[in-house]
């Protein structure tokens, strides 16, 4: 993996848990010669995880839509792709990377990786997609992926698709080993 696209929060969360993930994540990369790509902003989990790369020497990549780069404070970065809108940035994103992380975040966040699984499920990419389950950050949201595989909205091997894990060592052990078998949607 050269590359690996982490989603997380504009805002830092209530819990130092959070941003000790980000700052892990950062210089976990960084120690690994994986590239990050992630959202180009500076605030919350996203500027801890970008510094932290950086600081430890990793190549940091940012993605941001002009609109959103006009607002919001920046860090230099290796490189840095101003797009025109949303959907360009998700698209170059997923280009870039060759597997998705979401640590905690808000509806951004959550829109990206559920993209990035939709599309990994539809079969546009066999990137590997995960959470990062921080103190328990996303278990009810796993629970909900629990109810739509039992009331009949995913089927098994979908379902199995997105790695969750609250260690970051397994999750890239699981990179490592991902092998993404399609399953037709709708047979």
């Amino acid at each position: 993996m050269k590359r690996i696209c982490v989603n997380c929060g504009s805002k830092p969360g209530t819990s130092p848990e959070y941003e000790a993930a980000a700052r892990d994540t950062g210089k976990y990369l960084a120690d690994n010669s994986i590239g990050l790509v992630y959202g180009g902003g500076a605030a919350g989990l996203m500027g801890t995880l970008a510094r932290t790369c950086l600081s430890n020497g990793g190549t940091v990549t940012g993605v941001i839509p002009s609109k959103i780069y006009e607002r919001v404070p920046q860090i230099e970065l290796d490189s840095l792709h101003i797009v025109d809108t949303m959907h360009q940035r998700k698209q170059l994103m997923s280009d870039l990377s060759d597997g998705f992380i979401a640590l905690p975040g808000g509806y951004g966040t959550f829109e990206e990786i559920f993209e990035a699984v939709a599309w990994l499920q539809l079969g546009y990419h066999s990137k590997p997609c995960a959470l990062y389950n921080v103190c328990g950050y996303y278990d009810k949201l796993v629970d909900f992926l629990d109810h739509g595989l039992a009331e009949g909205f995913l089927k098994k091997e979908h379902h199995e698709l997105l790695i969750v894990s609250d260690n970051l060592g397994d999750i890239f052990s699981q990179f490592r080993s991902f092998r993404n078998i399609y399953t037709d949607k709708w047979e």
